[in-house]
């Protein structure tokens, strides 16, 4: 069983906004795939369902990004799920272009709050993730204006595409490894 969860914040205001393209990609795969999240447990909500043969846990935090290892690490905890090998979390990347994607095995933060949060309250750096470029911050934004902010024109496009394209790199990493989906989705645009 593989617990895929996107990162994001959960009030209506932030829906769709560059820092919520996790919950926006969880939102494509339980439309693709017929999961509906309704659940409420483990301060996150989320579903039960499959995604070819593997059976899956779509999971949205309700923490709040910053918090986001607070929903993740009981989740796993409680479905006996093996962290190392069977979680898979999809986050924003304010260092890559609108819609790149970037798989890895395991690693740091990058500085990621939500990221950070799942590393300590698991206790290892060793899951799986699928990153989406949502564009570098200019230099006169603040950076909590541009992740909360939405994409506009060419944006809008590329990260429609990004989403569709984590979605195919979450389906390879469960049914291939994360070193396949690294080379098949890693800086795709």
């Amino acid at each position: 069983m593989f617990v895929i969860v996107g990162l994001g914040n959960p009030e209506k205001k932030y829906f769709h906004t560059r820092h919520n393209v996790g919950f926006d990609c969880i939102d494509a795969l339980s439309d693709k795939y017929g999961i509906e999240l309704t659940e409420t447990k483990f301060k996150a909500a989320y579903g039960k369902g499959r995604i070819g043969a593997e059976r899956v846990i779509l999971v949205k935090p309700l923490t709040y990004m910053n918090l986001s290892g607070e929903a993740v690490a009981p989740i796993c905890n409680y479905f006996k799920v093996d962290s190392k090998e069977e979680l898979i979390v999809i986050s924003d990347d304010v260092e890559l272009d609108v819609g790149r994607l970037r798989v890895r095995p395991k690693g740091s933060s990058g500085g990621h709050n939500g990221l950070k949060n799942i590393i300590a309250q698991l206790g290892h750096d060793e899951f799986s993730r699928v990153r989406i470029g949502v564009g570098k911050k200019p230099k006169e934004w603040d950076m909590v204006d541009w992740v909360l902010g939405h994409f506009e024109g060419e944006d809008a496009a590329a990260i429609k595409e990004g989403i569709d394209n984590a979605c195919s790199a979450v389906v390879e990493i469960m049914e291939n490894g994360t070193d396949s989906a690294m080379n098949k989705f890693n800086g795709k645009n």
